[in-house]
């Protein structure tokens, strides 16, 4: 594991120093470069929340990943570069789904000395965040999201993103995240039933300007001149549009097209 092979994989050609103006432009790199997928999920093939195993895939590979992965690997290249990192657990939609809920994202948190700060850094929450955010009460624009933090409490916050006609978000306390309740986590995530991952196909990408998705068989692009959705005709075109937009070369993804099929009927998504 070589920080410049990293650096290499998501383009980054600028000064490694640990400062803020570094950790805002790895960051931006990273997400503009490296798409956040399930598709390992999908195929039935194991993940781990080990480090190794994400720089293998991602940067070996040429592949994305999710969370586990994606910040797992972000937050070794910043220890790396001299950042002082902490793993984090987070709660997506814990309003909602409550206490099922925990420890199924990792974000990391990243501490500078001069000046003194703390930073929400994370590339592994589908991309919408372009740059890290200052643990403090704000919003902040970041087309064509809106994303910000709130306190729910003395101890918990909320991150948010926001792109006009709905609301994602995730909740933590910042504090070193329970490593065997991710793995335990991580490992449910990708076996069970009720899991979303294990229930739909989901690709995403971040852009200077834009956001793409791919959820199932619906390509949907917000910001930019080309915001819209369209429906993939074809498992030859599902594997192109990965190879073309998001730059995954995963031909055997095609074999996943029958089940894109009958989860898109079973949602009664029609031609959307």
């Amino acid at each position: 594991m070589q920080l410049g092979d990293y650096l290499a994989r998501i383009g980054y050609e600028g000064p490694v120093r640990a400062d803020v103006a570094t950790l805002a432009a790895i960051q931006r790199a990273h997400v503009q470069t490296v798409p956040f997928e399930n598709l390992d999920v999908q195929l039935g093939v194991p993940l781990t929340t080990r480090v190794d195993e994400a720089y293998a895939k991602i940067v070996g590979a040429g592949r994305g990943g999710w969370c586990y992965e994606q910040n797992g690997l972000f937050g070794w290249a910043l220890e790396q570069a001299g950042f002082d990192v902490t793993r984090v657990a987070a709660a997506v939609m814990r309003q909602v789904r409550g206490a099922s809920s925990m420890a199924n994202h990792l974000c990391l948190l990243v501490r500078l000395p001069t000046p003194s700060a703390t930073f929400l850094a994370d590339v592994g929450f589908g991309g919408s965040l372009l740059a890290p955010l200052p643990l403090e009460e704000r919003e902040h624009s970041q087309a064509p999201y809106v994303v910000g933090l709130s306190r729910l409490d003395t101890t918990w916050w909320r991150f948010t993103e926001n792109a006009g006609t709905e609301s994602f978000s995730f909740d933590f306390e910042a504090v070193p995240g329970d490593e065997r309740a991710m793995a335990d986590k991580c490992g449910w995530l990708q076996t069970d039933p009720g899991s979303p991952f294990v229930q739909n196909a989901v690709v995403q990408r971040r852009f200077p300007d834009r956001h793409v998705a791919l959820r199932g068989r619906v390509l949907t692009t917000r910001g930019g001149r080309a915001a819209g959705q369209r429906v993939i005709e074809s498992a030859s075109e599902y594997v192109d549009v990965l190879r073309a937009v998001f730059g995954l070369d995963v031909p055997q993804a095609a074999n996943l097209w029958p089940a894109i099929l009958a989860r898109h009927e079973e949602l009664g998504l029609g031609d959307t």
